[in-house]
């Protein structure tokens, strides 16, 4: 993938909050439902755990590539997602890993740090082995929804915003309870006030 074009998916993923939240709103609907994460589910979860707990210090998620949006997201009677810190590497290929997310959700504290809540896995939607940014429907695609913790991504859906290409996307909300469910969408825990 070209360094353009991996730099026109981050520009797509770090976006303005007004965009988000008024694209997203269709998926408040679609989130999954608040099932359970037992079995093999659960030991992913602890593995994704460890391997994300160095990023509950901001500083070490920028050093290991991730950029932060400067826009909390959420979306009012619903929740909210918090700061997304977006990996461009991992961010612009078909592959996901569960150890590895592509992006990280933070909440800010009343001390004005940020506190990681969460994770989302994001996958571009291929069409003639290019991400797909639209407009409309992909004519082809090229690799179907993946799967991690026994759940199927949401999608293909449309970029947020522009410059986000069609995507694919989980979040798990590994390090705040989610009344909603593990895999929801949003969180009404997490708040951008």
């Amino acid at each position: 993938m070209t360094d353009t074009l991996r730099s026109k998916i981050v520009r797509g993923l770090v976006l303005p909050a007004a965009a988000f939240s008024t694209l997203l709103a269709a998926t408040a609907a679609a989130q999954p439902s608040s099932e359970r994460c037992t079995g093999a589910c659960a030991e992913e979860l602890g593995e994704t755990r460890d391997a994300t707990q160095q990023y509950h210090e901001e500083t070490a998620a920028l050093a290991d590539g991730f950029v932060a949006d400067l826009v909390c997201v959420a979306l009012p009677g619903v929740g909210g997602m918090g700061f997304h810190y977006v990996n461009p590497e991992r961010a612009s290929d078909a592959s996901v890993d569960s150890l590895s997310p592509e992006v990280l959700l933070y909440e800010a504290e009343a001390n004005g740090r940020r506190r990681l809540v969460g994770v989302e896995y994001f996958v571009p939607v291929f069409s003639n082995g290019v991400p797909w940014f639209g407009p409309g429907d992909p004519p082809v695609v090229d690799n179907p929804p993946p799967v991690l913790f026994g759940r199927t991504f949401l999608g293909p859906m449309p970029g947020h915003n522009p410059g986000m290409p069609w995507h694919y996307e989980l979040h798990v909300w590994a390090w705040k309870h989610n009344p909603s469910g593990m895999f929801a969408s949003w969180n009404p825990k997490v708040s951008c006030e």
